[in-house]
């Protein structure tokens, strides 16, 4: 039997649709439109990029835009130069590292336990958890609180009260209701596993891009925690990177506020430290961030689709 090949384009390749003059017109004004947005976003931070490698002067006359002018690392030898900013990012880095690991330990097998339908009072506990989200007890009994427990001036204090996050654990929870087939737990317990192997050996493994999301998130608000080191701590060895930080710049405007320094002058290199300190203070996150990048994507885009 002999078969005539039709002409045409097969089904495994469709015919690509012909755009239209207003697709056309469509697409570049998208492009526009995104390429303006992108702009918007990036630029503030390079211009605090080129600025921290800028002459002071320059940046406060407006002769830095695109480039850097009038090359400086004033601001950088003044930060690096104070032997606290190094105490500073090692607690910083202890603090991060530990209070992300405490909180994914806390966190995801909580989110697991209220994903699972057969335990009851699990509506009960997310209301309760839910009822912290709105209120609180405010700073005065938080620092008694504090005190009470015996954490102040100590690192716990960064570690332990935040280590449940609500908003991460119904991230979790959701992740685990929409995305781990209840299929897997039933043949899991044919096989006699209980509900610690079912976690462990599957559904850990099944849950590395909701876990990259919330470590992440957790790393960066244990990196960027500021207020913590402000209200209870008072040993200078013990406090986080951005409050050092801080220190540095307001020594430096008092030191370069003398009749040494015009008042100009102390303005605009006290810009470039605050320039320096931003860059100092985000680069770490920033050298992360790429690596974690494929997980976060995934991550946040959990019950936006279903399917």
């Amino acid at each position: 039997m002999a078969f005539t090949r039709h002409k045409g384009v097969s089904a495994s390749h469709p015919k690509r649709q012909k755009k239209t003059p207003s697709d056309v017109v469509f697409e570049v004004v998208l492009a526009i439109i995104i390429v303006v947005i992108l702009l918007v976003i990036l630029y503030p931070l390079w211009f605090v990029i080129i600025a921290s490698f800028s002459d002071p002067a320059a940046v406060a006359t407006g002769q830095v835009t695109l480039l850097p002018k009038g090359f400086s690392l004033g601001g950088y030898a003044k930060i690096l130069a104070d032997t606290r900013i190094w105490i500073g990012y090692r607690n910083t880095i202890i603090y991060t590292l530990l209070g992300t690991a405490v909180n994914l330990a806390v966190t995801i097998p909580a989110a697991f336990a209220m994903s699972r339908r057969e335990f009851k009072p699990r509506r009960i506990i997310m209301f309760l958890f839910a009822f912290t989200m709105f209120f609180s007890g405010g700073l005065i009994p938080s620092y008694l609180l504090m005190k009470q427990l015996g954490l102040l001036n100590s690192i716990w204090v960064f570690i332990l009260p935040g280590a449940f996050g609500v908003y991460n654990m119904i991230i979790a929870r959701s992740f685990f209701e929409s995305s781990i087939p209840e299929e897997l737990y039933d043949s899991a317990r044919v096989d006699g596993t209980s509900y610690f192997g079912f976690f462990f050996r599957i559904v850990l493994p099944l849950s590395s891009a909701i876990i990259a999301v919330i470590a992440l998130y957790c790393f960066v608000g244990h990196w960027n925690d500021y207020f913590t080191g402000l209200i209870y701590i008072r040993d200078q060895d013990k406090q986080p990177l951005q409050n050092i930080l801080q220190m540095i710049l307001l020594a430096n405007q008092t030191e370069h506020g003398g009749a040494s320094m015009s008042a100009l002058q102390s303005q605009n290199f006290a810009d470039q430290i605050k320039f320096g300190i931003i860059i100092v203070s985000t680069l770490p996150l920033m050298v992360i961030y790429p690596f974690l990048q494929k997980y976060f994507n995934k991550g946040v885009m959990i019950g936006a689709v279903k399917g």
